[in-house]
């Protein structure tokens, strides 16, 4: 008894027999249908592949920027601290002596500390004359006065100073008030 199959070919196939897979339009309409999912597959894949080189951009641009500003202003406490020795070195300037020389040694070290401090990015924020301004000054004294215009810094009792375009330290200032 022999089991095997017949083969058959498909002129074979009864037209009956038609199935939507087994006829050759169904399986050009499967076939169209599974390439529209892998087309669609694809452009959802190659747009998340876009968003994460997007993201991973920013992160990127984000760190350097973050790194820079670390890099930047890692000075700025040092500079901070150095700040009451330059205050020292300003007020031993408006000291008379009688040593020329011990005078002149004071004014050199002065003058290359702040020039050391202005390349580090150590900007002195200019007071006298100007009108008062209570982000970049702390108003110590009131003094009423008609000699200068209302709400005008009169003098300066600590110099203030910003570090690479922010605050570092306010400017004491007396400042002009109208009586």
């Amino acid at each position: 008894m022999d089991t095997k199959k017949p083969d058959t070919n498909i002129s074979d196939v009864s037209p009956d027999a038609n199935l939507p897979s087994d006829t050759l339009e169904g399986q050009l309409a499967a076939l169209a249908a599974e390439r529209d999912q892998l087309v669609a597959e694809k452009a959802e894949l190659a747009d998340r592949v876009l968003r994460s080189r997007a993201e991973f951009d920013n992160a990127r641009r984000r760190a350097e920027r973050e790194r820079s500003d670390f890099l930047q202003f890692a000075a700025m406490d040092l500079v901070k601290d150095v700040l009451p020795v330059l205050d020292d070195f300003e007020r031993a300037l408006k000291v008379e002596t009688a040593d020329r020389n011990y005078a002149k040694g004071v004014e050199l070290i002065y003058q290359r500390l702040f020039e050391t401090l202005k390349k580090l990015g150590l900007e002195p924020i200019e007071t006298a004359g100007r009108p008062f301004d209570p982000n970049l000054h702390q108003a110590v004294e009131r003094v009423e006065t008609d000699e200068a215009e209302d709400q005008t810094v009169l003098g300066e009792f600590q110099r203030g100073y910003n570090f690479k375009g922010k605050m570092l330290r306010p400017a004491m200032v007396r400042v002009a008030v109208k009586p």
